[in-house]
C-alpha cells in the first residue's frame, strides 16, 4: 500500500458534500471535549477524574465512519470518544458517560476512558494500552465463524506499538487472515515521551511487514485521505486476505490527560502541531475549492462547538447513579436446576476433560476449543485428543505461543456471541496475560450493566509433580477467586473434571476451571449429563461429627486419606470439597462446620500468605459466629518457591500424615 503521511489532494467537486458532513462531525467533537475539559478544570471540578482527548485525531474516527459498513465494529483507545460518536452512538449518551452521569452509555460505571456498547457496533474503548488488539482478533473471529463480511478497526496510539499484547494480535490476526483492521493514531508522543526515542524506523507502519502484512502511512489530518484508505482497505480484509495495518499521523493539540501542562514539549513542537489541525486542513480545502468562504467555516465550527455545550449542560442537569444498584451485575446468579443423568462411566480425569468438551461442541454450535497445541496434537496432556479430527480446524485449533492473543482474543469472541474454551497450558503461564481476565473479561457484565456478558472458559491445571519447577509448580487459585467477576473452579476428580467444565461452559461468565495434574490418570465414576449442573455447589465427600476438613483440588484426595486414618484414631472427620472459590457455596460451609461442632481444618496446597483459608476462616467467623463457636486452623504450603526435586516437594506440600497431624491438634488445642 502507498504512503503519503502528508499529502493533500485539491479537493474534488464531488466531495465538497461529504466534506462538510465531515468539517461539521469534526468540529462536534472537538467541541465536545472541549466541553468535556472545561468540566474538569472548574474549581472544584464539575466532573471529577481525569479525562485523554482525541483532539487533532478527529479525522481519523470520522472518516473510517464515512468509508465502513454501518455493522463494521470499532474498538478505541482510551482517547475513543470521538470514535464512539462516529461510530453512531449518541453523543448526549456518550457526553453522560465521560460525566459519570445515569444516563450515560454504561450508567457512569465505566466514565471517560472505558465506555462500551458490545450490542453495537462500537465494541467499547480500552484503558489498557494495547489491550484492544488482541480482542478485536477474537470479534473478527467470531464474524468469520458467522460468515456476515464484517470488519474490525482497533485503534491505538505511537506508544503502544512496543507492547507485547500487540505484537501477539497482530502475529495470530496474520496467521489466521483475520479481517482487522489495526490503527496506529501517532502523534508523535508516548505519553510524556518523544516516540523519536522509542523507536528506530522511519515509520511505524514498516514493523507490519514483520508480520507479512500489508501496511500504509497516512495524513491522518485530511479527512478524505483517511475515508479514502479506509475503503480500500475494508475491502482487501473483507476480501479474505489477511490484516492491514495503517498508521495515521496526526497532530496532538491537547495534553496526554487533562491535567497534563506539556512542560515538557517544545513550543515550537506545539506550534507546528496547530499547523496540521484537521479543522484547519478540511476548512481550508473546502475554502480553496470555492465550496466554502472562511466566515461560513468560522461559523459552522462556532455552531458545532455551542451544540456540544448546550448538550454537555443539559447531561449535567441529569441524575447521578443511583447506588440501590450498585452491587449489581457483577455476575450471574447461577442456575438451581439440575441436569438428567444419561449414564455413569468411569474413567480417567483427563478422559472425563475430553468427554466435556466433546458434549459442549456437539451442543453447541458457537463452542469453540483453542489453546496452544491443542488442535492437531490433542493438547500436551491429550485433553482435547481427537477433537480437531471429529470437529473441524475451524472449531478446534492451534494457536501461536501468545497467551495474551489466546485470552484476549476469548473475551472479543465470547461478547460477539462465542463460547471459547481455551487452554492455559499451565497456570503459571496466566501470569504472562493476567490482563485479559482482570481488566477485560472481569469487567464486561459490570460495567456495561448487564447488557453484554463474557461466557468463555479458561481450562488450565496446577499443582506440584516430581520435576516440576518453580514456574511450573504454582497454585493461584486464591489470586483469581479475589478478583470480582470471575467464577473459578477447582475438580478433584474424574467425577467433577466433567461436571464443573460442563457447568463452566454453560455459564454466562468468564470461567477458570483449574484441573489437578497429579490426578489426569485417576479413575472414577463420571455421570454423563443432558446439560450442565448449577456452579458454586459444594461436595461432601465424607461425613463426620468431630471435624470437618475443607479443601479442594490436588488436596482432596489427600483429606480423604487423613480422614480415614482419623477414623482409626476414633475422630470422624467430615470432608467438604468446595470445588467452586467464587461463588462459595456458604450454606455447605455453614452446615459442615456445625455439624463437626465449630472445629474446621481447612487444607490447601497453594502458600500460606494470602493463601485462600484466610479468607475462608473469616468467612466462616462472619457466617457462624457467635451462635456456634469456632475452633480453627489450617494446613498449607509454607511460603517458599517451590524446588524441582522430589523429595524436597514431599517435605513442604501437604499430606495425609500432616493433615491427622493437625486435626489431632486442633482438637487436642479445644
Amino acid at each position: 500500500m502507498n504512503s503519503s503521511a502528508n499529502k493533500i489532494t485539491p479537493l474534488a467537486s464531488q466531495d465538497f458534500a461529504a466534506a462538510q458532513d465531515m468539517l461539521e462531525e469534526i468540529a462536534f467533537i472537538r467541541g465536545f471535549e472541549a466541553k468535556a475539559l472545561a468540566l474538569t478544570q472548574t474549581n472544584p471540578p464539575r466532573v471529577p477524574g481525569s479525562m485523554h482527548f482525541c483532539a487533532g485525531q478527529e479525522a481519523v474516527p470520522v472518516g473510517a465512519a464515512a468509508a465502513l459498513r454501518p455493522d463494521d465494529q470499532m474498538i478505541a483507545t482510551y482517547r475513543g470518544h470521538g470514535w464512539a460518536i462516529a461510530s453512531g452512538l449518541a453523543p448526549e449518551a456518550v457526553m453522560a458517560e465521560v460525566c459519570q452521569k445515569a444516563g450515560g452509555v454504561n450508567g457512569g460505571r465505566a466514565g471517560s476512558a472505558y465506555l462500551m456498547a458490545p450490542d453495537t457496533r462500537f465494541v467499547g474503548e480500552n484503558s489498557i494500552v494495547g489491550a484492544g488488539t488482541t480482542m478485536a482478533c477474537g470479534v473478527a473471529m467470531a464474524n468469520l465463524r458467522k460468515g456476515n463480511g464484517q470488519v474490525v478497526t482497533v485503534t491505538i496510539g505511537d506508544g503502544a506499538m512496543n507492547q507485547g499484547a500487540v505484537h501477539e494480535a497482530m502475529a495470530f490476526a496474520s496467521a489466521f487472515k483475520l479481517p482487522v483492521i489495526f490503527v496506529v493514531e501517532n502523534n508523535g508522543w508516548a505519553e510524556l515521551t518523544p516516540m523519536s526515542k522509542m523507536v528506530t524506523v522511519d515509520r511505524i507502519a514498516q514493523r507490519a511487514g514483520g508480520y507479512g502484512m500489508k501496511s500504509a502511512t497516512i495524513n491522518g489530518s485530511d479527512a478524505i485521505s483517511v475515508r479514502d484508505t479506509f475503503a480500500a482497505t475494508a475491502e482487501y480484509v473483507r476480501s479474505g486476505q489477511g490484516p492491514v495495518l495503517v498508521e495515521f499521523i496526526v497532530p496532538r493539540l491537547w495534553g496526554h490527560y487533562n491535567k497534563d501542562i506539556e512542560h515538557y514539549r517544545p513550543k515550537a513542537d506545539r506550534a507546528e502541531a496547530e499547523t496540521r489541525d484537521p479543522i484547519k486542513v478540511l476548512g481550508a480545502r473546502l475554502v480553496a475549492a470555492g465550496a466554502m468562504k472562511q466566515a461560513q467555516v468560522d461559523e459552522l465550527v462556532a455552531a458545532q462547538s455551542q451544540r456540544a455545550d448546550d448538550m454537555a449542560e443539559a447531561v449535567m442537569e441529569g441524575p447521578d447513579p443511583e447506588d440501590a444498584g450498585i452491587l449489581a451485575n457483577v455476575l450471574a446468579p447461577p442456575s438451581a436446576e439440575m441436569p438428567e443423568v444419561l449414564e455413569t462411566q468411569e474413567m480417567t480425569y483427563i478422559a472425563a476433560v475430553t468427554l466435556a468438551m466433546r458434549a459442549e461442541l456437539e451442543t453447541d454450535e458457537n463452542t469453540l476449543v483453542y489453546g496452544e497445541d491443542v488442535g492437531n496434537a490433542g493438547g500436551i496432556f491429550g485433553g482435547s485428543r481427537y477433537l480437531q479430527r471429529d470437529f473441524g480446524e475451524d472449531r478446534v485449533f492451534d494457536m501461536p505461543i501468545a497467551e495474551n492473543a489466546i485470552l484476549g482474543s476469548a473475551v472479543g469472541a465470547a461478547i460477539s456471541g462465542m463460547r471459547p474454551i481455551v487452554e492455559i497450558m499451565w497456570a503459571d503461564f496466566i501470569f504472562v496475560a493476567l490482563d485479559q481476565l482482570i481488566n477485560q473479561a472481569a469487567n464486561v457484565r459490570y460495567i456495561t450493566g448487564g447488557k453484554s456478558t463474557c461466557p468463555m472458559v479458561v481450562r488450565t491445571q496446577q499443582g506440584v509433580t516430581p520435576g516440576s519447577c518453580a514456574q511450573h509448580s504454582q497454585s493461584i487459585e486464591a489470586i483469581l477467586a479475589h478478583i470480582p467477576g470471575i467464577k473459578v473452579a477447582l475438580a478433584a476428580s474424574a467425577t467433577d473434571a466433567y461436571a464443573l467444565l460442563r457447568a463452566a461452559a454453560a455459564d454466562p461468565d468468564p470461567v477458570v476451571v483449574i484441573e489437578a495434574r497429579g490426578l489426569y490418570f485417576e479413575k472414577s465414576e463420571v455421570a454423563i449429563t443432558q446439560g450442565a449442573e448449577p456452579v458454586g455447589k459444594a461436595r461432601l465427600r465424607r461425613d463426620g461429627k468431630d471435624v470437618v476438613i475443607m479443601t479442594w483440588g490436588t488436596m482432596v484426595p489427600r483429606a480423604l486419606a487423613a480422614a480415614d486414618a482419623l477414623s482409626g484414631d476414633g475422630i470422624e472427620a467430615s470432608v467438604l470439597d468446595l470445588r467452586w472459590l467464587n461463588p462459595l457455596d456458604e450454606d455447605a460451609m455453614i452446615a459442615a462446620a456445625k455439624a463437626a461442632g465449630g472445629n474446621v481444618l481447612i487444607v490447601h496446597e497453594a502458600v500460606r500468605q494470602g493463601g485462600f483459608a484466610g479468607e475462608i476462616a473469616f468467612r466462616l467467623r462472619e457466617l457462624v459466629e457467635p451462635k456456634t463457636p469456632l475452633n480453627i486452623a489450617r494446613v498449607t504450603t509454607p511460603d517458599v518457591r517451590m524446588p524441582a526435586n522430589a523429595g524436597l516437594q514431599s517435605v513442604l506440600i501437604p499430606d495425609a500424615e500432616k493433615i491427622c497431624t493437625a486435626a489431632h491438634a486442633l482438637l487436642k488445642g479445644k
